[in-house]
């Protein structure tokens, strides 16, 4: 049975769906300021997991991930640059899905702009004014009032009084300029950032949500104020049963990545260097809901990872269907990934079970046992496809990633077979040894030619 930490609890809690094998969630998506950095590829990666193992275990799932296409920084952009919102946010929606697309991250059923939804952003901060949760402030501003929520319930994520230093903005009215925002009752203006995902969310889940997500640095305040006016919005009828959040991304120093510290790293920029399948590995070798320490040199590891289990598949017939004994032969790697995957999502423990699967493979090649390893290898490539790496073929992603460490290997096993031509023995057996520490197994074969797996 599938227990998920529950940020809203604090505790990992069974998870049971709203509605029978139907499952609506809801992420937090992109304020489309800038470029997507390594933050947003973690976070919407790690829902893609969640959601393909969903579907695996037989639930069907509605994915809404919001587009924040209007804020306090796009303002400022479009004031100093004159230019129009749209030529801004048109550009950077634009490289989001060409950054998502080559990272192989799926595309969720609705991705709404908050733009496309003023009109129902008013009516909903109508509402908060009439029902005395809002009021307008001296400056104009319609503002949420949270002493009077405070009035009705307690704050979700527990957060102090004290902490929340003042209201939040629900609508904010132009300031000496009047060319960019939306008319509303209340003057010329833009909404708030939290109003969105509120409005958002109930249009297409009629705030009935299974799971509502998104990176950590959201818990307060975004989270936070989005369930308040939610409750205050639709009372009972609001239901968001579970509250899952990523850890940030931090550099080596234990700092976090932003814009504002010019300390970021963007995904088009590692994209352009490592195949997705690293990046999206790097993204899971911490529990997701740690923080991650970037690394540009965990990279260079993690590329050697995956080419060591692209390595390992290839040569094997991967299109073979398992049958009953099959699986009975491999129930243990079964029983540990589905132990790993019902825990929270593990998928450290998942990476340390698919290479020992690989040993394993690598163990039935070098004994010339290839259907078995062939059946190994489906099973492990069909685990590794649900957690989103190792989906390209075989034969393309060796052929143009041929790297450091595969040429090390070739040189050495020339350099060795011309020792055992030559009958220099020594120095045959010296490198057979080297490429042991390199985790290289070597098999001999005739006419002084060897074949080389790895352990």
């Amino acid at each position: 049975m599938l227990k998920i930490f529950n940020t809203l609890s604090k505790k990992k809690e069974l998870f049971k769906s709203i509605t029978d094998k139907l499952i609506n969630i809801y992420v937090c998506g992109v304020t489309v300021s800038n470029y997507c950095h390594i933050g947003h590829g973690r976070t919407f990666y790690f829902f893609d997991i969640l959601i393909n193992y969903f579907k695996h275990i037989g639930y069907k799932c509605n994915y809404v991930r919001n587009i924040t296409d209007i804020d306090n920084k796009l303002i400022k952009k479009i004031l100093i640059q004159n230019i129009s919102l749209k030529e801004i946010t048109s550009k950077m929606i634009l490289n989001m899905f060409n950054d998502f697309n080559n990272l192989n991250l799926k595309i969720p059923d609705f991705e709404p702009k908050v733009t496309d939804n003023i009109k129902l952003i008013i009516n909903e901060i109508k509402r908060l004014l009439k029902y005395n949760f809002a009021y307008i402030s001296i400056n104009g501003d319609v503002r949420f009032s949270i002493k009077k929520y405070l009035n009705y319930s307690n704050l979700f994520f527990n957060q102090k009084i004290d902490v929340l230093k003042s209201d939040f903005v629900l609508w904010k009215i132009n300031k000496n300029c009047d060319n960019y925002g939306w008319e509303s009752p209340w003057g010329k203006g833009i909404p708030g950032w939290h109003i969105g995902c509120s409005v958002i969310s109930n249009k297409y889940f009629d705030n009935c949500i299974d799971i509502h997500g998104g990176g950590c640095d959201l818990i307060f305040p975004h989270h936070e104020n989005d369930l308040i006016q939610s409750k205050c919005l639709y009372g009972k009828k609001y239901l968001s049963n579970y509250w899952m959040h990523t850890g940030m991304v931090l550099n080596f120093e234990g700092n976090k990545l932003s814009k504002s510290k010019n300390n970021v790293y963007w995904l088009r920029d590692l994209l352009k260097i490592y195949h997705s399948d690293v990046i999206k590995f790097f993204f899971m070798s911490t529990h997701y809901r740690k923080n991650l320490y970037f690394n540009i040199l965990e990279l260079e590891k993690y590329k050697i990872c995956i080419n060591k289990l692209y390595l390992c598949l290839d040569n094997l017939n991967l299109n073979i269907s398992l049958n009953k004994k099959d699986f009975s032969s491999f129930k243990e790697f079964d029983d540990l990934f589905y132990n790993f995957m019902n825990d929270d999502l593990n998928i450290p423990k998942v990476y340390t079970l698919i290479f020992n699967m690989m040993h394993e493979i690598n163990k039935f090649k070098y004994n010339n046992r290839y259907l078995l390893a062939s059946k190994l290898a489906c099973k492990m490539k069909y685990f590794s496809n649900l957690i989103g790496i190792l989906n390209s073929n075989v034969s393309f992603y060796l052929r143009n990633n041929n790297n450091k460490f595969i040429k090390k290997i070739n040189r050495l096993i020339k350099i060795r077979n011309l020792a055992r031509k030559k009958k220099k023995w020594n120095i045959a057996d010296l490198l057979r040894n080297r490429l042991y520490k390199l985790n290289v197994l070597v098999k001999d074969k005739k006419n002084f030619m060897s074949d080389w797996y790895l352990k």
